[in-house]
């Protein structure tokens, strides 16, 4: 490589093309960056007219010979800096036509000069700057002036310096308009680099793009496919390449890149490790033909991968599966789901097949998910069917039957039944995947007449409320079993699937007894809230009744695992209490009720389990729902004489020591456990598709003046009047209780908030529900310092007592407490203080 310092004037000198690779970037330039450097051409400039010599290092530019190079005709691939040459070189177009109004001699000059090789015709070699194939027209209309304006990034520099020129000597910036093209082309100093015809011009981009702005795995690709084809890219680019790019964001093409890999063989290769293993490929076979070969197939694959991200106009029941997997956001489906669609584009299995494979994929999906089974392995699982499918059977049997291996824990008829039963559903997956289950459930009645679940406004409604009253707990307490009170079993049944309906009636339901709920519930047009209507009471027997009957029809509605010899359906699963008790912060404790309701059991035998299982971590936190040590409490060593409410207090939990019970506040529900335990997902504001941001904010004020006195509403109005002015904005769940996210966007990090308003609760008033759990993936609150400091000034609010040990939960507090201007002030604080954090860089 040579090495040599320039300045444009010299670079440009005699017949010679630059030529932008198709790899590159298009022009990216935005007004900071022109701002920049038109300061630094306008200090030039003054220097110029003083007499003073000196130059500006703009930095430098790395060229590389042309496949297409001529000994008559230099051409010169530009690796780097082609930024600050297209940028330069459009400020010459401005200062031309700045010029040519009183001299058109001028303008002839600087066209000759700088920008057009004149002795030669046509776009390629006429222009001596040859952008990308995107850059190119606008480039070309202004160097020839036939153009008439454009809103691209070209044409918005150019009339950025137009305005810049048109604006010397009307402010204290007064210079010629030709010392700003001398300084442009005399006295901008940069480094040229060109390689020789042996160097690696592939490992030169690479290099100098492993710094700075990082290029996206799609970017790099892109750059390293074109670079692989020195005389077809042209051809490439515009017969595959064009229709493929338009066709998708640059987030869904990576992701198709990656699919690719995985379908062709690669089980083990990551998103991130896209481009190096791509490339490794190419060096194996990366002749320009098998080049064009691999976009040509990427070309073909994106009409079945574009049935999967914008499945909306897909119709019949396949287009019904897909629209489902994309509101599951199953995205670790997405290799056998392309691998299916592929199949049956090129007629390799039948429509029929094609939604059989759907349905076996959308059945371990929800069947695990109802069985509580973990997430974070899907996308291991999926990715590597491809490469173990089975040969001498078709792709959807063999699709059934790697996922029906018992090491990938599709869940049998019989365990889907008990879960059904026993496991809180209400507490796993997304908002919008229980919706879904419960909508297929509905759909399973057979209406005759289309229900449109999509713009509907139905939520999910506890039937037996989430927070009872003493009517409630009343007709529970003739249904408890040994060992078990009112409350616990509340816990156990409230969020099981057969407690749970679908109805708009949401917010009117609430805590009402079940007679009120009853004859809301006759005036639906859902079967099932039909069939819950006819019912005179409601408890634990009916609950079951209405599991077993959802039981039934989900066995129907999602297909089970082929059987397996070496198959025997799950025991009592303790690993996950086990889990649930290692995991319990300092300062905090749960009841038996609570862990038994988190893995499908009662409380006396998990008291049993707890009593007659030695060494487990944390047990003696487990106390009643009163916050009592159990009468039966026992250490598992005979010798230990410990007094247990002072091991109590060592681990930091308050003891009241009139009562002998531990501090409520301190308490860990069955949401707290879930979260504990990695079961539940990451909290996002909701965003439904029936109604307005307009509409949901006027329902949260609405709902915000029934449910609080005055003096809370004139408080968090005047919360989220500070939280605009100083630059914040607001998102509003689509429940029929609307609650209100505080949002903070910010220019390199993800959008950021620290609570959610909730206007209204069974209990009356509403709440502050402060994310720490979502703040945990959020720079720079996963540092856990930063959020017991939120905490703390969180509880300096009288009437606010967040535990340390919930700083990775959702805790929550009444919004009464802002009937105070003191605490409205406190909150205010709190919440100016989190935006500061969150802008720090």
């Amino acid at each position: 490589m040579q090495a040599s310092q320039t300045r444009l004037i010299n670079l440009v000198e005699g017949e010679r093309q630059f030529q932008v690779p198709l790899y590159q970037r298009t022009y990216t330039w935005v007004e900071r960056n022109l701002e920049q450097l038109w300061s630094d051409i306008v200090d030039q400039a003054l220097l110029t007219e003083e007499g003073r010599d000196g130059t500006h290092f703009l930095g430098s530019i790395v060229l590389a010979p042309s496949p297409l190079n001529e000994a008559a005709f230099t051409r010169l691939l530009v690796i780097d800096g082609q930024q600050r040459l297209t940028t330069l070189l459009i400020a010459l177009i401005a200062v031309r036509d700045h010029l040519a109004v009183s001299d058109a001699r001028q303008g002839e000059r600087i066209d000759e000069l700088y920008l057009v090789n004149k002795w030669r015709s046509g776009t390629s070699d006429y222009l001596k700057l040859l952008p990308t194939q995107t850059d190119r027209p606008s480039f070309d209309a202004l160097v020839r002036g036939t153009h008439s304006g454009g809103n691209d990034k070209i044409y918005e520099t150019y009339r950025f310096f137009a305005a810049r020129l048109e604006a010397l000597g009307e402010d204290i910036t007064d210079v010629a308009v030709t010392s700003i093209e001398r300084a442009i082309t005399s006295r901008l100093a940069m480094v040229s680099i060109t390689a020789d015809h042996g160097d690696n011009v592939h490992r030169i981009f690479e290099s100098i793009n492993n710094t700075g702005a990082r290029l996206s795995q799609a970017d790099l690709m892109r750059n390293h496919v074109f670079m692989r084809l020195p005389t077809r890219a042209e051809h490439v680019y515009q017969t595959y390449w064009i229709p493929l790019q338009e066709s998708m964001s640059n987030e869904d093409l990576e992701r198709l890149l990656w699919l690719q890999l995985v379908l062709d063989g690669d089980a083990r290769v990551s998103q991130e490790g896209l481009y190096d293993a791509q490339q490794r490929q190419f060096e194996k076979s990366g002749d320009e033909a098998a080049v064009e070969q691999y976009v040509a197939k990427l070309l073909r694959r994106s009409r079945s991968w574009l049935r999967i991200i914008a499945p909306e106009t897909e119709p019949g029941s396949v287009g019904e599966s897909l629209r489902r997997l994309k509101t599951w956001q199953a995205v670790a489906t997405d290799p056998i789901t392309l691998m299916l669609l592929d199949a049956s584009a090129d007629g390799s299995i039948s429509e029929q097949d094609l939604q059989r494979g759907l349905d076996y994929i959308e059945s371990y999906l929800v069947r695990r998910m109802i069985c509580q089974l973990p997430t974070n392995s899907l996308g291991r699982i999926f990715q590597a069917i491809p490469s173990q499918l089975p040969s001498g059977i078709g792709l959807v049997d063999g699709i059934h039957q790697v996922l029906s291996d018992r090491k990938r824990d599709w869940p049998t008829d019989t365990e889907l039944s008990e879960a059904i039963h026993a496991l809180p559903f209400y507490l796993r997956g997304r908002g919008a995947q229980r919706r879904l289950v419960m909508q297929r459930l509905e759909e399973s009645f057979g209406h005759r007449e289309h229900l449109d679940f999509e713009r509907s406004n139905l939520t999910i409604e506890h039937i037996l409320p989430q927070s009872p009253n003493a009517k409630w707990l009343a007709v529970l307490s003739a249904e408890t079993k040994e060992g078990e009170n009112p409350s616990d079993l509340h816990q156990r049944l409230v969020n099981t699937l057969g407690n749970l309906t679908l109805t708009a009636y949401n917010a009117e339901l609430a805590n009402d007894f079940f007679d009120r709920k009853r004859q809301l519930l006759g005036e639906s047009n859902l079967e099932t809230n039909r069939r819950i209507a006819e019912l005179e009471r409601w408890g634990a027997a009916e609950i079951a009744a209405r599991a077993d009957d959802l039981a039934e029809r989900a066995v129907a509605l999602w297909p089970a695992p082929l059987p397996r010899l070496n198959h025997s359906d799950r025991t009592r699963d303790w690993s996950l209490l086990r889990q649930a008790l290692v995991a319990l912060p300092e300062g905090t404790w749960t009841t038996y009720g609570n862990l038994a309701a988190l893995i499908g059991s009662q409380a006396l035998p998990v008291g049993q389990y707890l009593a007659n299982t030695p060494g487990l971590t944390n047990a003696y936190r487990v106390l009643t729902v009163e916050g009592k040590v159990a009468p039966q409490f026992r250490w598992s060593d005979p010798d230990d004489t410990r007094d247990i409410y002072q091991v109590l207090r060592d681990a930091g939990i308050t003891i009241d020591e009139q009562h002998k019970t531990a501090d409520p506040s301190q308490l860990l529900t069955v949401q707290d456990l879930v979260a504990l335990v990695g079961l539940a997902e990451p909290l996002e504001p909701a965003r439904p598709t029936e109604d307005t941001g307009a509409e949901r904010e006027v329902r949260f004020q609405k709902q915000l003046i029934e449910a609080n006195p005055g003096a809370v509403v004139a408080a968090v109005n005047a919360l989220l009047a500070d939280w605009s002015d100083d630059g914040g904005r607001f998102e509003y769940g689509a429940a029929s209780v609307t609650s209100c996210f505080p949002m903070l966007d910010r220019p390199r990090e993800a959008s950021v908030w620290p609570c959610a308003i909730v206007p209204s609760s069974a209990k009356g008033g509403g709440r502050i529900e402060v994310v720490f759990q979502y703040l945990l993936d959020r720079r720079p609150f996963g540092d856990t310092e930063l959020r017991q400091e939120l905490r703390i000034r969180l509880n300096r609010l009288e009437g606010v007592s967040i535990p340390s040990g919930k700083i990775g939960l959702r805790p929550s507090f009444d919004l009464s407490v802002l009937s105070t201007g003191e605490n409205a002030d406190l909150l205010k604080e709190a919440f100016g203080w989190f935006r500061t954090v969150a802008r720090m860089e």
